[in-house]
């Protein structure tokens, strides 16, 4: 296993020297990519560093042991110390994702229960603008269809983290759990009998990528430019500034009419159908993705859920891992660690189970 790892040390200076390089500071893409990249490694690097100086050192401790008896306390805290770092490495060098120390895009749609379901999918945008704030990402929404009684039709937002960020903490890796449907079960705003509801809203997380990581050709664009509106289908803007883009090859079709000017509209829109194309990628090949991203139901229907919300119990519980919490209230206002780092350790446990 650590041989198949000592060539990422020559990967390791490569992209030190890169850094390094101030030629590298015109170019943004390219220095986010090296720099995530960096990132991505460097644990790596320096736990092999540090298993080597481990070994080194237990060997020469144990041979002292032999003339010295007061040596063979070092040596066993010598070896207790390398287990942690074995532990450390197997972890690090388990197959992952190559997307999760990427930023990504979340895109929230309502689903079965009409008004209902649209405010709940306002409760997931304002749950997940909690949670990443606790973790100091940056927050863009890129295009927005709001409801009359505040909710969404759909809202897509962009989540971006430090440049600097730790892989574990960047949010594809952390977020992509999230990708299925979301149930509900409430007493609606609208129901005047006070009967609980059941209503269910779709998620989808997607990789956010650079323009140079995916070729996307003109010709195979349908742009068309429109009116924006706002709830209930109002005109909000007298200029053709809405743009809707459909990718004819795979007949995905995006739009974003958030922005006043058309040229902004077309970039979110691009970055939408960029990771939305990535994202189709991975879905072909999903007979060797991970569980996680077979997870992602990409349908809104209350049957294929991957989490339930009840409020009468305050309680949350994700159906994939067993999960189940009651404090619904506190993930609602951002608290998803729990349910986030529970499923990240049965994703772990699943990928060290591949190597054995």
């Amino acid at each position: 296993m650590y041989e198949a790892a000592t060539g990422l040390r020559e990967e390791f200076a490569e992209l030190e020297a890169q850094l390094s390089d101030p030629a590298i500071l015109t170019d943004l893409a390219a220095s986010r990519r090296v720099g995530r990249r960096y990132a991505e490694i460097s644990p790596i690097v320096h736990a092999l560093t540090s298993h080597e100086q481990l070994t080194s050192d237990l060997a020469a401790a144990r041979e002292l042991a032999e003339e010295d008896p007061s040596f063979a306390v070092e040596a066993d805290a010598i070896a207790a110390e390398l287990v942690t770092v074995e532990d450390r490495l197997a972890q690090l060098l388990a197959p992952r994702d190559p997307n999760d120390s990427a930023d990504c895009l979340i895109e929230i749609k309502s689903g079965e229960g009409g008004e209902e379901s649209a405010l709940f999918a306002g409760d997931l945008f304002r749950m997940y603008t909690r949670f990443a704030e606790t973790r100091n990402w940056k927050v863009e929404v890129l295009d927005s269809q709001e409801t009359d009684l505040g909710g969404f039709k759909s809202v897509t937002l962009a989540v971006k983290a430090a440049s600097n960020a730790d892989p574990d903490n960047s949010p594809y890796g952390v977020l992509k759990f999230e990708g299925g449907v979301h149930r509900v079960q409430r007493v609606p705003v609208t129901e005047s009998q006070g009967r609980v509801h059941t209503s269910a809203a779709g998620v989808l997380v997607m990789p956010d990528v650079e323009a140079t990581e995916v070729e996307v050709n003109d010709e195979d664009l349908r742009i068309d430019v429109y009116r924006s509106s706002g709830p209930g289908g109002q005109g909000v803007n007298t200029t053709d500034s809405a743009v809707r883009i459909t990718h004819l090859p795979s007949g995905i079709v995006v739009s974003c009419q958030n922005e006043r000017s058309q040229l902004q509209n077309k970039e979110s829109a691009m970055r939408m159908l960029r990771a939305r194309l990535v994202a189709r990628a991975d879905e072909e090949a999903a007979t060797a993705a991970s569980a996680a991203r077979r997870s992602q139901v990409r349908t809104v229907d209350r049957s294929e859920r991957i989490r339930t919300y009840n409020y009468p119990e305050n309680r949350i519980a994700d159906h994939r891992i067993g999960f189940k919490a009651y404090n619904l209230d506190q993930v609602l206002a951002g608290d998803l660690s729990a349910v986030l780092a529970a499923l990240q350790a049965a994703d772990l446990a699943e990928r060290l189970g591949s190597t054995g």
